[in-house]
């Protein structure tokens, strides 16, 4: 709550302790009703706020006295039966079904950010409602305790009250008629009221019969006089046929005023004058003032909704009821809202209505153990807005099939901050009218970014003394001080739940802390006091220097003083200096991007969304304590979030916000990331810091710059990293932006699917070298590979599909591919599981097949026919000239079959054992290779078998040999054998 302010330096040490406290520690959870909640938690704010400005229907009057909004003195005759029947007439009823279907339908309608994540919440969907509880001036008024999550959860429990009982009685049995909801950005109010003009709307509120709302930062707009029975019909025009009669009837009206804190209200008689008639014009303010006074429809019904720094605006005489609204205070509620939220039909897309039912029930309860822990995911989670953030986020991570040019990270961000403060400003009653946005990214962002650059996520009071107090000069600043500390200090920091950092703070969510420093650094706030002064000074300069131009033109004409144009000249000579000195801070700004982005102590932690999952879901199985912080933390997603605030849609989203980048600082910011950012790209990336490059490119959407970058390219190795149909989306949108051939992609254990293959095709058409092993690539895979192979711009000639179930039916696929295909030159099928049909089938189709030159078909169980069967065949291929065929079940006969081979005359070798004849095979380094990459997957016993017949094959070809060269090389293949053999024994290989 907004205390008195002192003029001082700087606040009381302590007072950042002192904070209002936003989320009680009850336990009671709530109910669950039906209602059409479009956009969960408080991220309804903005949608609401444009919902009632763009409404049109209508009202009217009456006027009776009460004290502290229940009703005391001078009460109004009843209306005679004649005027109840009049009301109710045919005309008056259709115009209150017309307004509440009207209300219905906009209230029912859904921003962008909702739409793109599936149907969600419609008008049939369930409805959470946050802990609400009774409050007093009192309350509000006494000194406020530690903001600890301790003292959250140990505060003594206030009454807690339903929506739908805001209107009871009070204490002392006065029936209530002012009620003033309340609580911080982000805890859920618009959301309510939205959720009771529907219910209205539906008959679930049956105590009121006409349900008027209204905006009032619309209404602050306003300054024109205007009736209230005309600003009704004027927002709501169906009601033009009840107006009239709302002074002189029974009708229970209530009506609606969200965002209190937009408008300036004055209850002295010398600033608002009394007014009882609805059909005299007054200003706006003074319609809700007369209004909440009772003076002005005194039988009519009043729900204020207002952030905490606003609510002494109203005089305490004139609320009924206090009602502070806590957010979802119980982890129980968030489980609940959870469930709702992603258990929506549709919610995981259109292809996946069956196998994406057990990855939803997985993902909610990893969640929910996750919750338990409680972590700080559940602190964060006290606010509705936040809970949807989440759901947003893994919306974003576990069901996007495609992604959208629009859809990205920052993008969910931004639109998350834009439906929370869009055409909030800070404080009304502050002449500089400065957004609150614009306040958050030049204190909280300062915070951030010392955070991120000292490495540390966890603030001491001390911190926020500096960050936010340090630079105070004016008694204005303090003020806007308070009002932030007030209402949105608690949605972009919390206290710390780990033991022994109880009094310290964390940001609600850690990516926010990197997205407002990315923010920080990108509006140019990062700034020395020199830059500061220099750039005030240059705007000066600059805005005088025209008119000092006309005058000195003119005297110069009269009096030719030949100082005048060196005069004129000195002056222009700063503006340009300063605009220099501005270039280099886009490269400043650039080379942070870079440096960030490239960090080498960076180089073995997970990707960015890796991350961002584990922050959500927790890390399953051995794990550290929940509450222990990290050695040392990562910001991988600061430099990633500076790109995507560039992108052209963050910017006029953040436009809206108050936060303007001009667009000639966003070329400027990219021309010089040419310099840095590409650069440090084609140094070796590890496979996770490429995924994460890519990964920046993609939020940066800058279509240009990303294909300049991708072009330097050529090889994409991002082997062990888990390809989400995300990243495997963010991977084909952003290679699909130039056509150039990529001469190796590893995607090597990356726990592709069948859909992955799908999402990745035009990319892979234009890979040379396919590494796709270890990615469990069954029948239905080879399908698509079959596909990939026979089209007509496919460039693959380096095929491995080793490890992978592919199977008889799957060896089907690829015979066909290799019928059709005049590109492929090396495929590996080692350990397939082929079996001897499945060898049969490929080796009836590599006749038609006229450029394969090597295929390897080890570890398939083949049998002697189907291996001398592969031979026969090969010897007659134009091109194949060698066949892989180690570690399979060939008799003896079978080798010496195969030992008779020579490449000279039958044109083909084939690769069963280290030994040719009489001498080592020139492939026993690369044969005994493949077996220890593939020894963790891999039969160890079977491959201990092999192992002892191949040694007991080189035994014998050495006792074969006099030559003693030969004898030496034997000698150390078998004693690389033995070491293996050992090594498996032993189990360290």
């Amino acid at each position: 709550m907004l205390r008195a302010v002192q003029r001082q330096s700087c606040l009381p040490r302590g007072s950042w302790m002192q904070l209002h406290l936003s989320l009680p520690g009850s336990r009671v959870t709530r109910g669950v009703y039906l209602c059409a909640a479009s956009v969960p938690g408080a991220a309804s704010s903005y949608f609401l706020r444009k919902i009632l400005h763009a409404s049109s229907i209508s009202l009217p009057r009456g006027s009776v006295r009460y004290q502290g909004g229940s009703q005391d003195h001078f009460v109004r005759p009843s209306p005679s039966r004649h005027g109840m029947s009049h009301l109710r007439n045919v005309a008056s009823s259709d115009a209150i079904k017309k307004h509440q279907k009207s209300l219905s339908a906009w209230f029912s309608h859904q921003p962008n950010e909702e739409r793109q994540f599936g149907p969600s919440f419609s008008l049939d969907a369930v409805h959470v409602d946050p802990v609400i509880q009774e409050s007093s001036l009192e309350e509000i008024l006494k000194p406020l305790p530690d903001l600890t999550i301790q003292n959250q959860l140990q505060q003594p429990c206030s009454q807690v009250i339903s929506l739908q009982n805001l209107f009871d009685v009070d204490a002392c049995g006065r029936q209530v008629k002012n009620v003033v909801l309340y609580g911080p950005v982000g805890t859920g109010k618009s959301t309510l009221i939205k959720k009771m003009v529907v219910d209205w709307c539906h008959g679930r509120l049956p105590r009121f019969e006409l349900v008027i709302p209204f905006s009032c930062e619309d209404l602050s707009h306003s300054r024109a006089p205007i009736s209230l029975r005309h600003l009704i019909t004027k927002k709501y025009q169906h009601l033009r046929d009840v107006v009239p009669m709302l002074g002189a009837s029974n009708l229970k009206v209530l009506f609606i005023l969200n965002g209190l804190e937009h408008l300036n209200l004055d209850f002295r008689l010398a600033g608002t004058e009394l007014c009882c008639d609805p059909n005299e014009p007054v200003p706006p303010s003074a319609i809700v003032v007369n209004l909440l006074r009772k003076y002005l429809l005194p039988e009519a019904s009043i729900i204020v909704t207002t952030r905490p720094s606003a609510v002494r605006r109203i005089p305490g005489k004139y609320v009924g009821r206090y009602a502070k609204i806590c957010g979802f205070s119980d982890t129980n509620l968030q489980k609940l809202y959870f469930q709702m939220r992603l258990s929506q039909p549709g919610c995981s897309g259109e292809d996946s209505a069956g196998s994406s039912s057990g990855e939803q029930e997985n993902l909610l309860e990893m969640l929910s153990r996750n919750l338990e822990r409680h972590n700080q995911i559940a602190a964060a989670c006290f606010l509705p807005s936040y809970c949807w953030l989440v759901c947003a986020t893994l919306h974003f991570l576990y069901f996007t099939r495609t992604v959208p040019p629009s859809q990205t990270l920052t993008g969910i961000y931004t639109s998350f901050l834009r439906l929370n403060f869009s055409g909030e400003v800070l404080d009304s009653t502050d002449p500089t009218n400065i957004s609150m946005m614009n306040y958050v990214a030049k204190t909280v962002g300062k915070l951030a970014y010392e955070g991120v650059m000292s490495r540390k996520t966890c603030f001491s009071e001390d911190d926020l003394q500096q960050c936010f107090e340090v630079e105070m000069k004016t008694e204005s600043e303090l003020n806007l001080l308070e009002v932030f500390r007030s209402d949105v200090f608690r949605f972009f920091l919390t206290p710390c739940v780990q033991p022994g950092k109880e009094h310290t703070f964390v940001f609600t969510i850690p990516a926010m802390q990197e997205y407002l420093a990315a923010l920080y650094v990108v509006l140019g706030e990062k700034k020395t006091l020199a830059q500061r002064v220099g750039k005030e000074l240059s705007e000066i300069i600059g805005k005088v220097s025209e008119d000092v131009a006309v005058v000195l033109s003119v005297i110069s004409k009269v009096l030719p003083l030949r100082f005048l144009p060196v005069l004129f000249n000195l002056l222009k000579i700063f503006p340009r200096y300063f605009s220099r000195l501005s270039g280099k801070d886009r490269d400043a700004i650039a080379h942070t991007m870079a440096e960030e982005l490239f960090k080498e102590e960076d180089y073995n932690n997970d990707d960015v969304l890796d991350q961002i999952n584990f922050s959500i879901l927790g890390v399953e199985g051995p794990m550290c304590h929940p509450d222990e912080a990290p050695d040392d933390e990562v910001f991988e997603l600061f430099p990633i979030f500076m790109g995507g605030i560039l992108s052209r849609r963050n910017r006029a989203i953040l436009e809206q916000l108050g936060c303007s980048i001009k667009n000639l600082a966003a070329f400027e910011i990219a021309k010089a990331m040419k310099k840095t950012v590409i650069r440090n790209s084609r140094k070796g990336l590890p496979p996770s810091e490429l995924m994460d490059y890519l990964f920046f490119l993609h939020e940066f959407q800058n279509e240009r710059f990303t294909a300049e970058a991708i072009r330097s390219l050529r090889t994409v190795n991002l082997s062990s990293v888990k390809m989400t149909p995300l990243k495997c989306s963010v991977l084909a949108s952003v290679m699909g932006t130039t056509c150039h051939e990529v001469e190796e992609l590893n995607l090597t254990s990356c726990n592709l699917d069948t859909s992955s293959l799908r999402i990745l095709f035009p990319v892979l058409l234009r890979c040379k070298a396919l590494h796709l092993q270890l990615n469990s690539l069954g029948s239905d895979a080879c399908k698509e590979i079959r596909d990939l192979l026979l089209h007509d711009k496919c460039v693959v000639s380096n095929l491995r599909l080793a490890n992978n179930p592919v199977g008889e039916q799957g060896a089907r696929y690829l015979a066909e591919a290799l019928a059709g295909n005049r590109s492929l030159t090396h495929l590996s099928l080692l350990h397939t599981a082929l079996g001897n049909q499945g060898t049969e089938v490929i080796a009836q189709h590599l006749a038609k097949n006229q450029h394969l030159q090597e295929l390897n078909l080890g570890y398939n169980s083949l049998t002697d026919t189907a291996a001398l069967h592969v031979v026969e065949v090969a010897k007659k291929h134009a091109t194949l000239d060698k066949v892989h065929l180690y570690f399979n079940d060939i008799s003896e006969d079978g080798k010496r079959a195969l030992h008779s081979l020579r490449m000279d005359r039958d044109g083909v070798r084939a690769l069963v054992f280290l030994t040719a004849g009489t001498d080592v095979s020139d492939y026993w380094s690369s044969i005994l290779n493949v077996v220890q990459r593939n020894l963790p997957f891999w039969d160890r016993e079977r491959v201990r078998q092999h192992l002892a017949l191949l040694l007991q094959d080189l035994e014998s070809s050495r006792r074969q040999t006099a030559n003693p060269w030969r004898k030496a090389k034997f000698l150390r293949v078998e004693s690389e054998v033995k070491k293996m053999l050992g090594k498996l024994q032993h189990g360290t290989l």
